[in-house]
């Protein structure tokens, strides 16, 4: 007769229930900084949540913080850079800032606004990065005739992998099904990407300028091959963006080929 009214004993209790936001707020999962490629556009989205019929009287802005510039306020552009825009949907969420061209003066930070008292700020980070291009064992590497050549070309500070990778030899794309043969190519894509040029039965027509050219990245590296017991060493002016890489191998043979800074090869 004794009705026990409630949980049952024994039973966990309700979990609270969480209480509903009443005003806009930042979704931070759709709100992330970003980096991007120099030259290529660049979107940073700022996703605002419970912003609903708000708009009418709440709008959502984009300020640059280096010069505290207003550029964007709701879908509408403030700034007379072209290369700025405000992009919004209707019924969406998200409030992005659209940069064409980015040039690594656009690097920092912005500040994503709502027009509440007082507004509510979200910052998001902007790096422009260029990738570059390292060729390590350059430019000293020092091959046995006969063996096999590995050149191994790194992508570094790319925020997403080159769509390919030509390697050229005396200005020429190689071929990988030439009359030659031996020759290929393994590329490992991810963070950073590798190429491994691998030339089998090193000979004196290996000889010559090689090129390591990411699509996404300006840089052209460019090693030679040389014939090791020359008299004079070989010198020259690198330009600027030319990466230089590790430690040399010294040759066990007479004949050898060597990646140096030129090349003329007259092997007997």
């Amino acid at each position: 007769d004794n009705a026990i009214s409630g949980p049952r004993a024994g039973a966990a209790p309700d979990a609270p229930r969480p209480t509903p936001r009443t005003g806009p707020y930042f979704d931070l999962v759709g709100s992330k900084n970003v980096t991007a490629l120099l030259g290529k556009t660049a979107y940073l989205n700022c996703r605002v949540k419970n912003l609903g019929n708000k708009t009418l009287n709440m709008q959502v802005s984009w300020v640059r913080h280096r010069d505290i510039h207003l550029l964007t306020v709701g879908r509408y552009t403030y700034t007379s850079d072209q290369r700025f825009r405000a992009i919004h949907l209707p019924h969406t969420e998200d409030w992005t800032l659209q940069i064409k061209y980015p040039q690594h003066r656009d690097s920092g930070i912005y500040e994503c606004q709502i027009s509440t008292t007082p507004h509510m700020s979200h910052f998001i980070h902007l790096s422009v990065v260029e990738p570059t291009t390292e060729i390590i064992g350059g430019p000293d590497l020092y091959i046995d005739r006969g063996s096999t050549i590995n050149l191994t070309c790194v992508v570094l500070y790319s925020p997403e992998p080159p769509a390919y990778i030509f390697w050229n030899h005396n200005d020429a794309i190689i071929s990988y099904d030439s009359p030659r043969g031996g020759v290929s190519v393994v590329t490992e894509k991810g963070e950073t990407t590798t190429s491994f040029l691998l030339i089998q039965q090193a000979r004196p027509s290996d000889s010559g300028n090689y090129q390591c050219n990411p699509s996404n990245a300006q840089v052209k590296i460019l090693i030679f091959a040389k014939e090791a017991n020359s008299i004079f060493p070989l010198s020259g002016e690198y330009p600027a963006a030319m990466q230089r890489g590790g430690q040399a191998f010294a040759p066990t043979t007479t004949h050898c080929l060597v990646l140096a800074a030129c090349l003329f090869l007259t092997l007997s």
